[in-house]
């Protein structure tokens, strides 16, 4: 379908209208040919106009997508009919949860337009409620337990080491692996405590200055047999946020994905990434003002992937993905961007999985109040 001649001189080429829009749009023509693209669908697809032009839709989506069958309907009802959740992969590109809206032109009866429209903003930070909502959960049961669980375990364990040193040979073991156990509950608790309330320094931040100290401790720690590479925007502004929760933060996801490219026995990498990607919005709790987070950070992994039932609960408390894991390092991720206003992006499949957070600047920060 090519654009009709405009009605007057101010009127805007229907050309340029469609590159303006921000949603993907594929022109189909007859045997699933694609005879226009706007500048989204180059960005979606990961291809030029002229690639998709050339290849039409079996070079972007396999023979037996969901795609073909809106395509079908539209092409023997007419009118429009929309398909959530579909997945759209390849080497170049990968979107999950995608709607994909199929239309006929009534003036171009062998036309069929197909419109991409990814998960919404106002789905991650519907998300990033819930992972609010159950760190919250574990700072009051971290309190409880530091009352009601600490001060029996120092009493049981004193009592053990005394047995220790009465009993025989025989129950030696016993004492020993009540001690055992006592510390094993006393370092959970120390874990738990890490989501109370404490009393955080926000301060202007370098965000690559934190990331290398983080790349430094784990080169030479926990992932030294592994690739790290660093692809960072240089001129990025500084960040409004506390260094150490931050290192904190960096390091867990670091440290996942060194143990989900070792749970695939072959050689991997990790890729961290920063970019500035304006767009993401959240009220600020109690006022009518906004909190822009347009600084992201990106740590990903070439490990397996995280399985999509796990995915939506991947933040959760107690839940976790590892033999004897104890499901609290994420949960605190959860917590940390909670207290720095920040929001959690993850996209997975096998080979990457990508979690990005979404950051406040010093900028924006002066301008929230």
């Amino acid at each position: 379908m090519k654009p009709k001649a405009a009605h007057g001189a101010n009127q805007p080429d229907a050309a340029l209208v469609l590159d303006s829009l921000p949603v993907p749009v594929l022109e189909i023509g007859p045997q699933n040919t694609i005879l226009a693209a706007n500048m989204a669908a180059e960005e979606f697809f990961g291809m030029s106009r002229h690639q998709l032009r050339h290849g039409g839709l079996a070079e972007v989506v396999a023979q037996d997508h969901p795609v073909y069958l809106l395509l079908e309907h539209v092409r023997t009802r007419g009118g429009s009919v929309t398909e959530h959740e579909l997945l759209f992969s390849s080497p170049r590109f990968h979107h999950e949860s995608v709607s994909v809206q199929a239309a006929d032109v009534p003036d171009y009866p062998d036309i069929i337009l197909l419109t991409f429209h990814e998960p919404s903003a106002a789905r991650m930070l519907d998300q990033q409620l819930a992972y609010r909502s159950a760190a919250r959960s574990v700072s009051g049961l971290a309190a409880m337990l530091a009352h009601e669980v600490r001060n029996p375990l120092s009493g049981i364990k004193g009592a053990a080491q005394l047995l220790e040193q009465a009993v025989t040979d025989a129950d030696r073991d016993l004492a020993t692996l009540i001690c055992d156990e006592v510390d094993r509950i006393d370092a959970l608790v120390d874990r738990m405590g890490m989501f109370g309330e404490a009393q955080l320094d926000f301060r202007a931040l370098n965000i690559h200055r934190i990331l290398e100290h983080v790349r430094l401790l784990a080169s030479n720690g926990f992932a030294k047999d592994i690739k790290i590479v660093e692809r960072y925007d240089p001129s990025l502004p500084h960040v409004w946020g506390d260094r150490d929760r931050l290192v904190q933060v960096l390091l867990n996801l670091v440290k996942n994905a060194a143990e989900a490219i070792r749970n695939t026995g072959q050689d991997g990498e990790i890729t961290l990434l920063t970019s500035y990607r304006p767009g993401i919005r959240v009220a600020v709790p109690g006022t009518a003002q906004w909190r822009h987070l347009p600084l992201v950070v990106t740590v990903r992994d070439t490990g397996p992937g995280i399985s999509e039932t796990v995915r939506p609960h991947l933040f959760e408390p107690f839940v976790s993905t590892k033999v004897n894991g104890s499901g609290l390092g994420l949960a605190l991720v959860g917590k940390v961007m909670d207290d720095h206003g920040g929001v959690i992006e993850v996209e997975s499949r096998p080979g990457c999985t990508e979690i990005s957070l979404f950051l406040p600047i010093v900028d924006h920060m002066s301008h929230s109040g």
